[in-house]
């Protein structure tokens, strides 16, 4: 049995926690109870691992407080989704126990795991009970509780891993919806697998990612390759409106003839082209013979690998000097609403949303980019409000996060901002605001569920008022007629509808129509969003 270990085997055991995440990230998925598509928590917590696990791979022989640093460090900064960020925080609070030690035996790692648990607590406004949190809690008391009995170091993880399995039993017991489900806490399952992985190291069986253990990288790096080594220079997208009877079959064929990465994708209204080649003048030239042209998009990919290169080779991230007092950021997804936010006054949009949580390092980059001393964040999702929270320790900037947990909230908060205001008028008026707007949302299921009393099937229509499922149904007219008579009930007067990606423009208005007929005394607007998977995002005011 071990009784103590060094920077080197603690390398070894985080890099096979974030492997043994990575293997169990589709399981954790799954024990999410509500069935939207959403930054679902094995996805949030294996890119956050894996984060420390490719900075740990990277690193030399380090010794057991840098081992412990660099991991802590990386996965801050790479946290996406509540459940990611609490997991950095159980790392920083553990990397900040063994700062300046060379050797953990059993009592310093109870006490790692205990001050992990601390910092995580810290960070969590209303801790609730059956959660990552409460996992993590038992598993360090325990592990304090053996360390007075036997100071080794696998003694005491054995002793946490045990506890934190009879907790994450228990989790089905402590959440209503959990136990209605029937499931355990995703969260904590996720920290069961972190401690179980990590024994496994500890035991030569080190947990391998797939993909032959090569985990993907968190972003490319530009510099594996050369400029040369670009075939076609020029990246060319399109979108036609079809006005003929031409086969697009035939354009194909040609564009195939010009370059490679060919996609072409038509419908009775348009043809959609992506196509890279050294000729764009000539893939334009046989497209205009199908209808006009809807949009144009012709990019330098040379010219673009260039600048990607010099911009990782920089040392020092960018900190835009300020030249005023006040900036925002937001958080969406889709050119609509990118559009919607500027127009607002947003200094700077972060791309993401329900699939896909941007991380701490995501949200802090764009801060750095505002010429402002002071930064707002619009997280609009519940899932990042946590991530947004980390940036202010990371940037020298004062960055205030406005806690919106939907699209809708934070257009309405923007409506409230004034940039010559100061940080505390500014602060109390957009989070006031969130509380003025109730927001509807139509998406799918992405897997069959027994929700809140509703018969869900893969693929339905779901209808989701505030954070509540409101209706289901296979017809999307039935939950649009449904939220526009609540809505009525309710005697809204203003309505935004924001249709998605995959919602085209005719069918839009009709739904704009049935709000308008069912709510005769409302004021009844239509705009693009075009954000994915959520089909419309509907305000009330």
């Amino acid at each position: 049995m071990r009784q103590t270990i060094n920077g080197a085997e603690l390398r070894r055991l985080i890099i096979s926690a974030a492997a043994g995440i990575e293997i169990n990230k589709q399981k954790l998925n799954e024990l999410n109870v509500f069935p939207v598509p959403d930054g679902d928590t094995g996805t949030n917590m294996a890119m956050t691992a894996n984060t420390a696990a490719v900075d740990l791979r990277k690193a030399e022989d380090p010794d057991l407080a840098q081992a412990a640093k660099i991991a802590a460090s990386a996965m801050l900064r790479g946290a996406r989704g509540n459940s990611g960020v609490i997991l950095s925080l159980l790392f920083r609070g553990l990397s900040n126990k063994l700062k300046g030690c060379t050797e953990c035996d059993g009592s310093l790692w109870a006490a790692a795991l205990q001050e992990g648990v601390d910092a995580a607590y810290k960070a969590v406004m209303k801790p609730a009970e059956g959660t990552i949190l409460t996992v993590a809690r038992l598993a360090a008391a325990k592990a304090q509780e053996a360390a007075r009995e036997n100071n080794y170091f696998e003694f005491v993880h054995q002793a946490a891993i045990e506890e934190a399995k009879v907790a994450l039993a228990n989790t089905v017991n402590q959440n209503p919806v959990l136990k209605k489900a029937g499931v355990v806490d995703a969260g904590g399952k996720g920290w069961l697998i972190v401690l179980e992985s990590m024994l496994c190291a500890l035991h030569g069986e080190d947990l391998v990612a797939p993909e032959n253990g090569e985990e993907a990288k968190d972003s490319a790096d530009f510099g594996d390759f050369n400029t040369e080594d670009i075939t076609f220079t020029y990246c060319t997208e399109f979108v036609i409106s079809r006005e003929n009877d031409k086969d697009p079959v035939a354009l194909r064929d040609y564009l195939n003839t010009l370059g490679d990465s060919l996609v072409v994708v038509d419908d009775e209204e348009i043809i959609k082209v992506h196509v890279h080649t050294n000729d764009p003048g000539a893939a334009l030239h046989a497209a205009v013979n199908y209808g006009s042209f809807v949009t144009v998009k012709i990019e330098n990919m040379r010219l673009q690998h260039t600048e990607k290169v010099m911009s990782e080779q920089e040392l020092e991230p960018k900190i835009a000097e300020p030249e005023k007092a006040l900036g925002v950021v937001s958080v969406c997804a889709g050119d609509g609403l990118a559009d919607v936010f500027m127009n607002l006054g947003v200094d700077g949009i972060i791309s993401g949303g329900q699939t896909m949580n941007p991380s701490t390092q995501d949200i802090l980059e764009a801060v750095n980019k505002v010429p402002a001393e002071t930064v707002f964040v619009l997280p609009n999702n519940k899932n990042i409000i946590m991530a947004a929270e980390q940036v202010n320790a990371l940037t020298p900037k004062n960055v205030v996060v406005i806690p919106s947990k939907t699209v809708p909230q934070g257009i309405t908060a923007m409506l409230s901002y004034n940039p010559d205001g100061s940080i505390e008028e500014n602060t109390e008026a957009l989070t006031e605001a969130l509380s003025t707007v109730d927001t509807m949302q139509i998406t799918y299921a992405a897997r069959n569920s027994d929700f809140d009393g509703y018969d869900i099937h893969e693929g339905d229509y779901l209808a989701i008022y505030g954070s509540s499922l409101f209706g289901t149904s296979q017809d999307i007219k039935v939950v649009l007629k449904s939220l526009a008579e609540k809505v009525r009930d309710d005697g809204k007067e203003y309505i935004t509808i924001y249709y998605g990606q995959d919602i085209k423009e005719k069918h839009a208005q009709k739904a704009a129509d049935l709000f308008a007929e069912i709510c005769p005394d409302a004021d009844v607007n239509l705009l693009r969003g075009g954000q994915p998977v959520y089909y419309y995002l509907i305000s009330a005011e």
